[in-house]
């Protein structure tokens, strides 16, 4: 038996695409007694004839009904001898081509419907380059309602050239083209006698033996979806391994941070393990205390990077243009960061390809961007590993989902070794301390940079003073992610220590990235300190927001350049 196949089937509106599904479970014996009454039954209101109206199988919705055309996104699940299935049936309407994309991005194969007597259309086009963008490499173009032109030849092939040239534009792969007729089941699950002409096989037939095969990605990475503490002896990170595969012993390296750790257990299904795979979700613990949240990725033996720039590919789905300058929540991965929208390279003419020169997007349309993230964050080419090369944007003021896409580009990189400043006998802490906050005219958003880029160790002189911060000559650092505590007096480190070793100094206090803490004690200190390991995977917002101060040390510069 082959493995499970997921795929969507889309096209424009009135293709046949619920229609030809439904055919599939009727004529393949796929329903319980009870849903193939029912579906008799209700064919008998409204349909031509009184014969069976298979698309009331996959629109569910009242309003799909009343209108007759699909709205939601309606997944079925099958199983035949050969393989099991499960299917995405999407909405054809150009309104609800968002919810077309949604569909795609889950599938491996897309049956895209052209009607016989119309050819290929716009939103062909349109969901065939979304289809593509979203990563899909089979394409099944079913051309439909072949009864409706008497099965005639001449036009299937006129039909099979513009494919064809579809196919070049595109530069779809393992691309076939069967012609059927979803209604009268001519080559859905069996042969058509009525298409002596069409000599190979029908349309179920090739989705019980197509061969998926995947691009080898390289080396081995898991997202963090989750840290898992069930009490205060156990710490686990939960995900699934997306390439590779990890084994018990493994040095990993955790992304931004650039930590490395061994890998101390693996759970998989509740037990453990000695090593699982691609595909698999578990929980691994290692072998040291690293800074590790959702949203961080464990990597070995890849080329994975962490990048604040990345130029994308995007179809918008917002009912309010896109402009530039705009700031949303990016989620790439499990990671879920504040960014930019800072241009539109241009935007893409969906049936011809052509790129246009553009200032705004409007719903549905796609576009080639600039995207700046506040910080940097383990990411890649969608090409090359696509876990971390697909994105969406969220407005942060509705969290409706704006827009989704691929990363095609990437640039800034940072460098996590670079980001230890304060380095002493093998202790080494990140001085964002020095980051410069700035309020830019151009994109109307609070950005910040890290102009400082030296390691300062003890008995070194640091700059206390900067555009945006004015730290006192004397003054403590407590570097929460790292757990390294750094004095400071006369404006020179007097020691590095491991946090455990700190004992308030009796002068102020900030954290890693340069904010007042709010401590005047060695107990105030314990608290703070104990008060965020129990914060760190759940109540961070109420942690800061008691015990940390923004304004004290810092502001923001108003600039039209950084």
């Amino acid at each position: 038996m082959n493995g499970l196949l997921k795929f969507i089937t889309c096209g424009s509106v009135d293709d046949g695409k619920s229609t030809l599904i439904g055919h599939i479970l009727y004529d393949a014996k796929l329903l319980y007694a009870d849903q193939k009454k029912a579906l008799e039954l209700d064919s008998r209101v409204g349909s031509a004839g009184g014969g069976i109206d298979y698309s009331l199988l996959l629109d569910g919705l009242m309003a799909e009904r009343e209108q007759g055309i699909t709205i939601d996104v309606a997944y079925r699940y099958f199983t035949t001898d050969r393989r099991s299935f499960i299917v995405a049936d999407t909405p054809g309407h150009e309104e609800y081509t968002r919810n077309m994309a949604v569909g795609a991005s889950f599938a491996e194969l897309a049956v895209i419907l052209v009607d016989a007597s119309q050819g290929v259309l716009v939103q062909t086009r349109r969901h065939a380059r979304i289809c593509r963008l979203m990563g899909i490499r089979y394409f099944v173009f079913a051309v439909n309602k072949m009864d409706l032109v008497k099965y005639d030849k001449e036009r299937f092939n006129e039909i099979l050239e513009q494919i064809s040239q579809l196919k070049k534009e595109l530069e779809l792969e393992n691309v076939k083209v069967i012609p059927l007729s979803a209604t009268a089941g001519d080559n859905v699950t069996e042969k058509s006698e009525n298409m002596p002409w069409y000599s190979e096989e029908p349309l179920l037939s090739y989705l019980e033996n197509v061969n998926i095969s995947y691009t080898n990605e390289r080396g081995t990475y898991m997202p963090v979806q989750r840290v898992s503490r069930p009490d205060r002896t156990f710490r686990g990170f939960q995900g699934q391994i997306e390439a590779g595969e990890f084994s018990v012993g493994d040095e990993i390296t955790v992304l931004p941070s650039g930590e490395k750790a061994a890998v101390k257990s693996i759970l998989a299904a509740g037990s453990s393990t000695e090593r699982a795979k691609r595909g698999q979700p578990v929980t691994i613990t290692l072998d040291r205390e690293v800074d590790v949240s959702r949203g961080c990725v464990f990597t070995k033996d890849t080329d994975i990077g962490v990048y604040k720039k990345l130029s994308v590919s995007l179809l918008w789905m917002d009912d309010k243009p896109l402009s530039p300058g705009r700031d949303y929540l990016i989620k790439l991965g499990t990671k879920s960061i504040p960014g930019i929208l800072t241009k539109i390279n241009y935007a893409i003419d969906v049936n011809t390809g052509e790129k246009l020169p553009a200032d705004s997007l409007s719903k549905n349309g796609i576009a080639y961007c600039e995207v700046l993230l506040s910080a940097g964050i383990a990411a890649e080419k969608f090409s090359g590993h696509k876990t971390l090369g697909e994105l969406i944007l969220i407005d942060r003021v509705t969290n409706m989902t704006s827009a989704c896409g691929v990363v095609d580009e990437l640039s800034e990189q940072v460098n996590p070794s670079e980001k230890a400043s304060f380095k002493f006998n093998g202790l080494t802490a990140r001085g964002d301390i020095f980051e410069e906050f700035c309020y830019d005219t151009g994109t109307l958003n609070v950005l910040k940079y890290q102009p400082v880029t030296g390691t300062y160790t003890v008995g070194d002189e640091i700059p206390t003073h900067g555009e945006s911060y004015d730290y006192p000559d004397d003054f403590d650092i407590i570097v929460l992610r790292d757990k390294i505590a750094v004095t400071i007096r006369s404006q020179r480190i007097t020691s590095v220590i491991p946090v455990s070793e700190y004992v308030y100094g009796g002068v102020p206090v900030v954290n890693g990235r340069g904010f007042e803490v709010l401590v005047h004690s060695d107990s105030d200190v314990k608290a703070f300190l104990g008060e965020y390991e129990q914060s760190k995977d759940n109540a961070q917002a109420e942690f800061f927001a008691k015990w940390v101060r923004f304004n004290t040390y810092r502001k923001v510069i108003i600039s039209g350049e950084k």
